[in-house]
């Protein structure tokens, strides 16, 4: 089943994706996107418009079995082997590099093909992605989601009121959120540590996670890397995470529903974790690589139009008032503005090398609600309290 969306919002949706979120398109450029056939709409609007624009429009599409695109699918996972997956065709590669920016369209039609993996093969998968998933980074990119049945019984919504929340919150000028993030961006920049209270339902416990932001770039999220955005997000220095957090949102993952997830760190990496849901998909990505044992990213969300609260991790982590931090993988511009420099290259692999900067085939987005009645009590930028009034981050 697929959903009707007015073509007016399909034409203002691809036009904030284009001339917005990976900055115009030139004739010189080469423009991937990529997404399954049941997000053709929009996929169809965004090819026309790269055409017009007298660019390359690459189509790379996803099959129904593949989350999110990635270089195998489950079918490899369920029957292949681990050989069998690190024998990725060149061409792989080289399409990657060809292509100049890049634009995905989640959005899933059989959702569930996803989960149940077996283990070795399931990190195999994600071990064999980590290097496409690196060449992307490093170029122009945004990701955003394409309302599907699948995804509506996920939520369980009707397939029109999950379309109205996802078209609804796409089609807003995300230029606006400028001056929202701001006040953050500049609080979170002069700090050298933050801190994050959080309270365990079943104890009543009071716990604290802290790690080092001093000296990181400090990056505001205005429609440029996701669409609809909403957060102010940077990577802490990956050695530096100490003790315990509390994460009580849901957030679907390769296919399964994550909540109610306890982490407790020493020296930066995951000691301890549990999950009051989804245990075992929570553990594979913590046993994916030694990266995934650490924080890639720590991040405000503030978009204050998105209320209603989806298990879909580009969703649930802009809503205002809350906090997300990420398993796995560091953003390199966290760190260095032109990582894809051939001096910023050499500086990325200097840092991951020191270890402040984590490599990992994982980044997995994980989201405590500070609202009331959420687990969260208090974020402390050094000495500086941050709460929540409403929905809204106050300093």
């Amino acid at each position: 089943m697929s959903v009707e969306i007015r073509r007016e919002d399909l034409e203002t949706w691809a036009d904030y994706l284009l001339d917005w979120s990976i900055g115009g398109v030139e004739p010189e450029d080469v423009v991937m996107v990529k997404g399954e056939r049941i997000a053709w709409p929009l996929m169809s609007v965004l090819q026309d418009k790269i055409f017009a624009r007298g660019a390359i429009a690459d189509i790379c599409l996803v099959p129904p079995d593949n989350d999110r695109g990635k270089v195998w699918g489950a079918s490899i996972a369920h029957h292949g082997t681990v050989d069998q997956i690190s024998r990725v065709p060149a061409w792989q590669q080289q399409r990657y590099e060809a292509m100049t920016k890049y634009i995905e369209v989640m959005g899933a039609e059989s959702p569930e093909l996803f989960g149940g993996l077996p283990d070795e093969t399931a990190t195999a998968v994600m071990r064999a992605d980590e290097l496409y998933k690196g060449i992307r980074l490093l170029k122009p990119w945004v990701i955003t989601l394409y309302p599907t049945k699948g995804f509506a019984d996920l939520e369980e919504m009707s397939l029109e009121e999950y379309t109205d929340v996802i078209v609804s919150a796409s089609t807003v000028d995300p230029r606006l959120l400028d001056d929202v993030e701001e006040p953050l961006r500049i609080a979170m920049e002069r700090s050298q540590t933050i801190r994050i209270v959080t309270e365990h339902p079943r104890t009543g416990k009071m716990l604290e996670l802290s790690m080092d932001i001093g000296g990181q770039n400090i990056i505001k999220c205005t429609g440029t890397r996701n669409l609809p955005d909403g957060e102010v997000y940077t990577s802490p220095d990956s050695r530096s995470t100490e003790g315990e957090i509390f994460v009580d949102l849901p957030v679907f993952q390769g296919g399964e529903t994550i909540q109610g997830i306890f982490l407790r760190f020493q020296g930066g990496v995951i000691q301890e974790y549990s999950a009051e849901v989804g245990h075992e998909a929570l553990a594979k990505v913590i046993e994916t690589d030694a990266g995934s044992r650490r924080l890639g990213e720590v991040a405000l969300g503030v978009n204050t139009g998105i209320e209603k609260v989806l298990r879909h991790p580009l969703f649930v982590e802009k809503v205002g008032g809350t906090l997300h931090i990420a398993i796995g993988a560091s953003y390199p511009e966290a760190y260095i503005s032109d990582p894809g420099s051939p001096e910023g290259r050499a500086r990325t692999a200097e840092l991951a090398k020191l270890g402040s900067l984590n490599q990992s085939a994982q980044h997995v987005d994980i989201v405590t609600d500070f609202r009331p009645g959420g687990s969260g009590r208090a974020v402390y930028l050094d000495n500086e309290k941050l709460e929540v009034v409403g929905n809204t981050w106050k300093i």
